[in-house]
């Protein structure tokens, strides 16, 4: 049986994590061994802020929102409230961008929200606040 030589999957391979290194700074694009440990790392790094950039996408559309909503007298958290009880199902990113490209659209939804608000979803205005008095029974102190 003939010998079996890896020149050529080991150049490959090699070739391969080199291609992919390019651009690395000093020897971490030449050298294969630190090459390889870059890649890795660099890889790790992908992987995790794939998902912190969901996370920080969010972050945006929810300050745009709110300096939308604010400059119709109006808190995020009142906004988003408003938006459930409307009935009006738009997620973030879409808000975000209507209040960033298009204000007009954006104000129209922000009145129907202000309408809800203070009238409730099926139009009937809210029941007044019951006024609590903390006045405590003389009796109770006297001891």
């Amino acid at each position: 049986m003939a010998r079996v030589k890896r020149g050529t999957t080991t150049h490959a391979r090699h070739k391969k994590v080199l291609a992919q290194s390019k651009g690395f700074v000093g020897r971490s694009s030449t050298s294969y061994r630190i090459a390889l440990q870059r890649l890795e790392k660099s890889l790790q790094y992908a992987y995790r802020d794939r998902r912190n950039k969901k996370r920080e996408f969010r972050g945006l559309w929810i300050q745009r929102i709110n300096a939308a909503v604010r400059e119709h007298w109006l808190t995020y958290s009142r906004f988003i409230d408003g938006l459930k009880r409307a009935g009006i199902e738009m997620d973030r990113k879409v808000l975000a961008a209507i209040a960033f490209d298009d204000a007009a659209s954006f104000s129209e939804i922000v009145k129907n929200v202000q309408a809800v608000l203070a009238h409730g979803a099926d139009g009937t205005p809210p029941a007044p606040h019951a006024e609590v008095h903390a006045e405590a029974p003389a009796a109770a102190h006297a001891g």
